[in-house]
């Protein structure tokens, strides 16, 4: 489950995506997630309670702060109050569900470059850094993907893709 953003911001993150993620490896747009993992199974139940929250919600703005150091990417710092009590309200509500990635601290971003060295990292956090200003995105729904594709019958590895699997305004 991803944060649905308005137009410009949401071109502005796959923009510097597309400039600074490795393109072998570049299998989906950029994107604020949520939760990374919820099983499939459930998905009429996911998409219920979500809608009961995309109903309690109206778009908001959020604040780009900064920029992020990954390691090994670097990625767009997101302040919200807002976004912090949406994502613990569904994240109680998914409790059964959340995998060991979702029950961590939640820090929202959108990651721009990710599986590069860390001087490469380094580099491009201290040239976006250097003229950086903080700048506002509207959160504006919920965003739902299937992942197809990971291990194949044989138990090796293929990347997969993800597919959407559909989306809920804010009201």
């Amino acid at each position: 489950m991803t944060l649905q953003l308005d137009a410009d911001s949401a071109d502005f993150f796959e923009q510097q995506r597309l400039k600074h993620f490795p393109p072998a490896i570049n299998h989906v747009g950029a994107h604020l997630t949520l939760f990374h993992k919820l099983p499939a199974g459930e998905f009429k139940t996911i998409l219920k309670i979500a809608g009961e929250a995309c109903g309690n919600t109206s778009p908001f703005d959020m604040t780009v702060s900064g920029l992020m150091k990954l390691g090994r990417g670097v990625a767009y710092r997101i302040e919200s109050e807002r976004l912090l009590e949406l994502r613990a309200a569904l994240a109680e509500r998914f409790r059964p569900w959340l995998i060991k990635q979702d029950r961590e601290r939640f820090r929202p971003h959108v990651t721009i470059q990710n599986k590069v060295s860390p001087p490469q990292a380094s580099a491009l956090y201290d040239h976006l850094s250097a003229d950086f200003e903080p700048f506002t995105a509207r959160a504006e729904g919920l965003q739902f993907w299937f992942y197809e594709g990971g291990r194949n019958r044989s138990g090796r590895y293929r990347p997969g893709t993800w597919a959407p699997a559909g989306a809920m305004a804010f009201q």
